[in-house]
């Protein structure tokens, strides 16, 4: 079943757009690092959204890690943690569960000196099993645990977010 149709996915990452920069007057430097591919892709739909609001600078990253066993292999950032230092890093994914990717996540970011961490989801489940606040959210869904959520962005004429 599809939970978000193309134009619904665009309106809400326009509109998480719009939050960012609310919640940014203070920042002019704002990194953006999505998880793995989904989360990477969501990054890159939400940088052309922003950069098309705002003048300020935008960096995108990607991190990489395995979803099913964090701790089974490297957990790897694109970027230099030297660039990171007191800059607003915003960590993306597409589908936020039990938030176990993004936890582990912030592993790389743990011996940079931030000014500010924040979390945004296209799509934040109720089934939250670690300490994980999402700050921007584009859809929340009380889902039950046997159901998956899987977000389709690759294709930018036909993105959609599913339930099954």
């Amino acid at each position: 079943m599809i939970v978000l149709n193309h134009y619904q996915v665009s309106h809400k990452i326009n509109r998480l757009a719009f939050d960012i920069l609310e919640n940014s007057m203070d920042n002019n430097e704002i990194v953006l690092i999505g998880i793995n591919n989904n989360g990477y892709r969501f990054a890159q739909l939400l940088h052309t959204a922003l950069t098309s609001h705002s003048d300020k600078k935008f960096y995108l990253h990607r991190l990489k890690l395995s979803p099913s066993n964090p701790l089974d292999g490297d957990i790897t950032l694109d970027v230099s943690t030297d660039f990171l230092v007191n800059k607003k890093v915003i960590v993306m994914d597409d589908v936020a569960n039990t938030g176990r990717t993004v936890f582990y996540g912030f592993k790389a970011l743990m011996g940079v000196l931030l000014s500010e961490l924040e979390v945004a989801v296209l799509v934040d489940r109720k089934h939250k099993k670690f300490p994980v606040k999402v700050d921007y959210v584009g859809l929340s869904l009380a889902t039950t645990i046997q159901e998956h959520i899987k977000a389709h962005l690759s294709d930018a004429a036909n993105m959609y977010v599913e339930l099954t």
